[in-house]
């Protein structure tokens, strides 16, 4: 197998960019195919905390391609700062190791205040935005009026583009949202100063990817957020912007679904959401804030504590379902450390009735009941188990309860926040690439 999709499959922040990091050592190419700079991988290496939000998690390795596909939304500014800060560290010392698609869409300033000021006047009813401009950005993709990548290669279609949209937005901030206008001159001139610096790594990635698969190269896609923040099948309306499915993968990319070889699920051993919406095994207590410091649950991109409670293998199995999901690897089994006793929801009953599948409606969710199953925990300290047989017997007994109820085989084990700390269980990738 030569061609991986590593997908979130709670609500995000499953430690989807240390796996990435792990599995791009075997890989050849790296591709991030949606989403935008309201996600963030957090990746420790040599006890040096580096925090990515667009470039694959794959730049961290010398002679890995990256590659960031069309289906992701790109701020300019935040991509340059990115740039910068590897190379400050002494990454991404060849600028070739990085390919981005012509026909992914731009994240405008106009994006973020529409962003802000469209959540502010919601009141009570917010979302949970992160306030980046993902939202509006894809609302302009949807309307066909976005800029893309592409228009940074030429200046002056760029300026033409540009003073239109800004001309258009200033009447929305201005009269609808009641915020202050954009500086119309001032942000064209910004934006042919990211044209002049960024124009060089457009490319049709859709062709190249396609050509290096074709190739036998190993493709490894990295997913952001994760699948229960999916526009249409996550805990809508408190979800991202974009599909976060394996299916996104092929449309975020431009390359056929038959390609796809191995789809793995990566999920905490126990549950995690920021933000707002529902979340029916939460804990509110003094359990779930010992999860949160534990397991350092603060979002990488707004810092954001996130909610904490046991793990909930309904809201798996859906997740499962419409990825496809081949293989589990599953992240922060370390946090569980400690707890005498562990919990996991094997289903939910509503109005005193279980019902069959995780549901769509939120009122619902929010007010299910979960049933739950009690497991034995265990004290000892996991930072520097290798191997799979040397867990302790309550913490492997955990994770084949875990795998016989999602019928999955387990491929990886992360037992801390170091690039070593990871038990493998299985070969990521198989065969040589053909050159």
């Amino acid at each position: 197998m030569s061609v991986m999709a590593l997908m979130g499959c709670q609500w995000g922040d499953e430690g989807k960019g240390k796996l990435v990091d792990y599995f791009a050592e075997k890989a050849e190419v790296v591709v991030r195919f949606q989403g935008g700079n309201n996600a963030g991988h957090t990746l420790v290496v040599k006890g040096e905390q580096i925090i990515l939000h667009l470039i694959p998690s794959g730049i961290l390795h010398p002679k890995k391609l990256c590659v960031i596909g069309n289906g992701v939304v790109i701020d300019p500014a935040v991509l340059l700062e990115e740039i910068a800060l590897l190379k400050s560290k002494g990454y991404f010392k060849d600028d070739s190791q990085l390919k981005i698609s012509e026909r992914a869409h731009l994240i405008l300033p106009y994006h973020r205040l529409i962003d802000q000021a469209g959540e502010a006047k919601k009141g009570a009813g917010k979302i949970g935005t992160t306030g980046r401009g993902i939202g509006p950005a894809y609302a302009d993709k949807a309307s066909r009026t976005g800029i893309r990548f592409c228009d940074l290669k030429n200046p002056e279609f760029l300026k033409e583009k540009l003073g239109k949209a800004i001309d258009e937005k200033n009447l929305y901030l201005t009269r609808v949202l009641e915020s202050e206008a954009i500086d119309k001159e001032k942000m064209i001139e910004e934006f042919l100063g990211y044209a002049e610096k960024l124009s060089g790594y457009a490319q049709n990635t859709s062709l190249l990817i396609h050509q290096l698969i074709q190739k036998g190269k190993k493709v490894l896609f990295e997913g952001a957020q994760g699948t229960m923040l999916d526009l249409d099948h996550g805990t809508y309306p408190f979800v991202t912007s974009s599909n976060t499915v394996a299916g996104a993968v092929s449309v975020g990319s431009g390359i056929s679904p038959r390609l796809i070889e191995r789809i793995v699920a990566v999920c905490k051993a126990y549950t995690t959401r920021v933000g707002a919406g529902p979340f029916p095994t939460e804990l509110k207590d003094e359990l779930g804030e010992r999860l949160r410091e534990r397991g350092g649950e603060y979002g990488a991109t707004t810092g954001r504590p996130r909610r904490c409670g046991w793990l909930d293998l309904v809201q798996l199995k859906y997740a499962i379902r419409v990825n496809g999901i081949t293989d589990l690897a599953i992240t922060k089994l370390d946090v569980l450390s400690g707890l005498d006793r562990i919990k996991v929801c094997l289903g939910y009953k509503y109005k005193g009735e279980k019902i069959p599948d995780f549901p769509a409606e939120p009122e619902i969710l929010d007010n299910v009941e979960p049933i739950y199953k009690e497991l034995k925990g265990w004290k000892e300290d996991l930072s520097s188990v290798r191997k799979f047989k040397d867990l302790p017997s309550s913490a492997k007994a955990y994770l084949e309860f875990i795998q016989d109820q999602l019928q999955l085989p387990l491929l990886a084990v992360s037992i801390g926040k170091e690039r070593s700390q990871i038990i493998a269980l299985k070969e990521v990738f198989k065969g040589k690439s053909r050159g």
